[in-house]
């Protein structure tokens, strides 16, 4: 910023853009790169070799070489990079001291970094200077001693040249400074190396309170086995137990000191073996005796550590150990310590499930199982009793479907295992009283209660049961097992009773009205089954009553009564047009054997198929018309079946627009329709179009080709769809059947409506005028 002899600030001019508008053709860095890319604007012919022929030139190639090197470390002394190329090109041509003089002016710029030291004492070792490398790695462990590289070349190098005293110094001022767990073993295994085993075991000693881990007390403990000290083994495993004491207990540890002593329980097995197969021999010694006395405590020992490290580690940490310890009992152990073993793990885990929720009754019966198999009935009460005290906190159904089930295996067991059975009642008793019968109740409970009085041969006691569940709480399911318990007893008295009863409270079952007239009709009483099925169709609301009137009409067909079925038939189409109930009609008269049954069929289906003009649903139509052509087919004659066939509809794909939830447009579908003959007939807009359509393509026909007939002409059939029609839709409006079109709608007026009047158009004109139908359905569309 200039100033003016006033004193002033002058700003100094910027360049103005004069046309800030963007480029017409805009390039971006992706563009300016691919560009360069494609045209190898970055790659660099290589340079020429240099071939040196004598000593002058090779002196002016290392002058040059060297002012480059000092000119990139001038220009940035702090990248390390430049100098170790600098050293190692110096290295390169044996100048050791420039390259030291290199390294030691880049030390001088960083002295923290590591590569740096790592390439200066690899040169030095490169060039046999063991002092210097030496000198080198003393300096770097002093300026640096957490850099643990240091310390593994220094001891490495120390101990390849054969110098064992100055690679234990090393290692002695290495761990001085406590370094991580490798270090320390890096340290045992160099002193394991020359066989000094006592070394070592300071070394451990050392370790395990720097490092005061499980699995660094375990290492220590195996160590001493591996040497055959077994004696110092044991000591470590007892003095790492006493370490972490019971607040810091780790299963591990338990494991490995229990598989400490069952190996050696093993290896005094084998000196017991070999010591029987001598006793012949050595009957009066007692040192062979002694052997046998010294392993047996060690089975105990193992069994000791197991229990005292089960009672101590939470149950949900002790996985590993409990598995361990059964594989144990399994080697060693009888049956029943066996047996013991898994019931308490599995009894364990159960325990803490139950403590962390209470009210996980799953948990529960797995727990209520296994004590069941093994434990006293007293401890399998408790059990019970403490399970059932969980009641759900909310009173509603689906929080007590679970525990209810409790009372229930609590009933089953004091009845069929105990065999108690005045505690069953007490347990049944107790349930009932628990359960809010005004909210909601458990049919199940009542009925097992009943069950089991009868099974007391206590039949009073039962019915009272069941009364005063019906009297509570009535539903479906209690009076349906009421009847059903009454049926066995053969009470039949008392079953018309419950079912009156049950019609009462629940008049829309239709399952109880067809139960109760299955049961008068098994009874011999036909009257009174036909009376509760008339009783059963006059309620106003039933929640099935399709499966109730086919019940009937299928009474009615089993006692022969073809007059009344009928009847029933047409009362029942009285009240719903449903395709199925005129199809069931026409096989019904089908199925009767007369002169007049396949009339009688023929005119039931004229009927349905009248009555089903009016029908929205085109496929329940398209139903009846499908099971009319059958019964043609199989029992009917030509005309018949050509009658059937003119009225069988077309099928058309047409499109209908969408409208989403909030009323917006929600596009366009496409769907299937039908187009039957007789609502074609009664639609003259669509019968004008198809003449207006067909006087159209016989124009384009004539224009084409005057020779040729339209039945001739391969083109008729590519012109006879609409030009705003796709392909795809004119070849959906095609019959889908391979029965012949329909006659046209004057014709199908004068055959459906017995009408006078006809149409004189030639069978040619037929066949157009069936294409024109379709085609002026979907110009209507």
């Amino acid at each position: 910023m200039a100033s003016t002899a006033a004193g002033k600030q002058r700003i100094p001019k910027v360049a103005k853009v004069k046309n800030k508008a963007p480029a017409e053709v805009q390039i971006t860095a992706e563009q300016l790169l691919r560009e360069a890319k494609e045209r190898e604007l970055e790659l660099l012919p290589p340079p020429p070799k240099q071939k040196i022929t004598d000593e002058e030139e090779l002196n002016d190639y290392k002058l040059k070489k060297r002012k480059g090197f000092e000119d990139n470390i001038r220009k940035n002394r702090t990248v390390i990079s430049n100098w170790i190329k600098y050293a190692q090109w110096e290295e390169s041509l044996k100048e050791i001291l420039r390259a030291r003089s290199i390294y030691e002016r880049a030390l001088d710029v960083d002295h923290r970094n590591i590569t740096l030291w790592l390439k200066y004492a690899e040169m030095e070792m490169k060039s046999r200077q063991v002092n210097h490398a030496r000198n080198i790695w003393d300096r770097a462990i002093t300026i640096l001693p957490r850099v643990n590289q240091f310390w593994y070349k220094y001891t490495y190098m120390e101990e390849m040249l054969g110098n064992v005293a100055g690679c234990r110094q090393a290692f002695e001022r290495w761990m001085e400074w406590e370094p991580d767990e490798q270090a320390w073993h890096s340290y045992i295994n160099f002193e394991l190396r020359y066989k000094e085993v006592d070394k070592a075991r300071t070394i451990y000693e050392r370790f395990v309170l720097v490092h005061p881990e499980v699995k660094n007390w375990i290492k220590y403990g195996r160590f001493e086995e591996k040497h055959g000290y077994i004696a110092h083994s044991r000591k470590v495993y007892e003095r790492a137990v006493e370490f972490f004491g019971e607040d810091y207990v780790d299963e591990n540890l338990f494991v490995a000191f229990a598989k400490f002593e069952e190996t050696q329980k093993e290896v005094c097995d084998e000196r017991s073996q070999q010591t029987q197969t001598k006793a012949s021999c050595f009957q009066a010694q007692p040192e062979h005796k002694g052997v046998l006395v010294f392993c047996l405590p060690q089975f105990e020992r193992v069994r000791v550590i197991y229990k005292y490290a089960l009672d101590r580690i939470p149950k949900h940490q002790a996985q590993e150990l409990f598995k361990f310890y059964t594989m144990f009992e399994k080697k060693f152990g009888d049956r029943r310590g066996i047996e013991d073993v898994i019931v308490n793990k599995r009894r364990f885990q159960y325990e803490e499930e139950v403590k962390a929720n209470p009210h996980n009754y799953d948990a529960w019966f797995d727990y209520l199982r296994l004590v069941e198999n093994d434990a006293d009935p007293d401890t399998v009460r408790e059990v019970y009793e403490r399970a059932i005290a969980n009641i759900p906190p909310i009173q509603e159904k689906r929080h007590w479907k679970r525990y209810i089930y409790l009372w229930i295996n609590y009933a089953l067991y004091e009845e069929l295992e105990v065999k108690d059975a005045e505690k069953t009642r007490q347990v049944y008793q107790a349930s009932l009283d628990l359960i809010p019968h005004k909210k909601f109740t458990f049919a199940k409970i009542w009925l097992l209660y009943a069950q089991f009085e009868i099974r007391q041969k206590n039949l009073q006691g039962s019915r009272r049961v069941m009364g005063t569940a019906i009297g509570k709480c009535p539903k479906n399911k209690l009076l349906k097992g009421y009847i059903e318990l009454e049926l066995q007893l053969r009470e039949f008295d008392r079953c018309r009773k419950l079912y009156e009863k049950y019609l009462e409270f629940s008049p829309e079952n239709c399952t109880t009205w067809i139960k109760f007239s299955e049961l008068e009709t098994i009874l011999g009483d036909v009257e009174r089954a036909r009376a509760i099925f008339e009783l059963a169709i006059g309620q106003p609301r039933l929640d099935m009553p399709e499966v109730l009137w086919k019940s009937y009409i299928d009474f009615e067909i089993e006692q022969e009564e073809f007059e009344n079925t009928r009847n029933l038939y047409k009362r029942l189409l009285q009240r719903t047009q449903h395709v199925k109930v005129w199809i069931s009609y026409a096989k019904y008269e089908l199925s009767i054997d007369g002169p007049d049954r396949l009339q009688k069929c023929r005119q039931i289906f004229e009927e349905a198929n009248k009555g089903m003009r009016n029908c929205e649903e085109k496929e329940e139509r398209l139903m009846l018309l499908e099971s009319w052509r059958d019964f043609e087919r199989e029992f009917g004659s030509e005309s018949s079946m050509e009658r059937v066939r003119k009225l069988m509809p077309d099928k058309v794909k047409k499109r209908r627009k969408l409208t989403a939830e909030d009323g917006s447009d929600a596009g366009w579908e496409e769907y299937y329709d039908y187009i039957f003959p007789e609502d074609a007939a009664n639609q003259p807009n669509l019968k004008l179009l198809a003449m207006a359509k067909m006087w159209k393509r016989q124009q384009m026909v004539e224009d084409e080709d005057d020779n040729k007939s339209p039945e001739e002409s391969p083109e008729v059939a590519e012109n006879d769809k609409s030009p705003q029609e796709s392909p795809e839709v004119a070849e959906e409006t095609q019959t889908t059947s391979d029965e012949p079109a329909a006659p046209p709608e004057a014709e199908r007026d004068a055959e459906m409506d017995r009408d006078d009047e006809g149409s004189s158009e030639s069978d040619s004109d037929d066949d157009e005028g069936k294409k024109e139908s379709k085609s002026g359905g979907e110009d209507k569309e």
